[in-house]
């Protein structure tokens, strides 16, 4: 525990969820931090708050974040849990405390609506960018504290727009939100993390899972 960090929180003393069993285990994930046996992911002992800020967002999009986050709570056992909206602007070096609007804690995942004027890393062809920040004490292991996930609405009202466009636009979203858990991209098809989207993939697949299921199985670490 460091000065400038936040109090330690009550939590549980044992995870609040537990990883379910991959029906098909497979080797087509990455994580972003750490290896195969040790990757770095959130603390299963403490839920993950998460803020909208819904500015912007597109007509019919309400329950789309929603859906997304059931699915990667599903696939990890992480708790999420829903702390209403917000109006922090998405920045890229977003930082872990603001206690002015927080309090005394880990800032909550922001996830913004946006567009490439407001966040120009969504310019280009990037409908969404999403990542988490880890710390650790001295030489002990990282754990994920917070994260953010920016959305581009403009892009994803038009991907709304065609058929099956609300599927493919919580895909883009789950994808993300893939990364704020952490799952980094693959290099190869098949899977919903691949760094292309292929349209027609809307559901995480075997090896999505595989590696979201070891991302819910971190290391409960009480003193952060």
């Amino acid at each position: 525990y460091y000065a400038n960090w936040p109090t330690p929180a009550e939590r549980s003393a044992i995870p609040l969820g537990i990883p379910p069993a991959v029906d098909r285990p497979a080797k087509d994930y990455q994580f972003l931090r750490g290896d195969r046996d040790d990757p770095v992911a959130y603390d299963p002992c403490k839920p993950i708050t998460y803020v909208i800020r819904p500015d912007g967002a597109p007509h019919g999009s309400e329950n789309l974040i929603r859906e997304a986050v059931d699915k990667v709570s599903a696939a990890t056992g992480l708790k999420f849990v829903y702390e209403g909206v917000t109006d922090e602007a998405p920045v890229s070096d977003r930082e872990a405390m603001q206690p002015e609007r927080y309090g005394d804690r880990w800032a909550p995942v922001a996830i913004s609506w946006s567009n490439p004027s407001e966040a120009p890393e969504l310019e280009g062809s990037v409908a969404g960018v999403g990542g988490s920040m880890a710390v650790n004490i001295e030489d002990g292991p990282e754990v994920y504290v917070t994260g953010r996930l920016v959305l581009d609405a403009p892009e994803l009202a038009k991907l709304m727009d065609g058929r099956g466009g609300k599927a493919m636009a919580r895909a883009v979203i789950m994808h993300e939100l893939g990364h704020v858990v952490g799952l980094g991209h693959i290099d190869y098809p098949g899977q919903l993390m691949s760094t292309h989207l292929t349209h027609g993939i809307t559901e995480f697949k075997s090896g999505d899972l595989t590696g979201l299921a070891a991302l819910g199985a971190g290391r409960c670490i009480p003193e952060i």
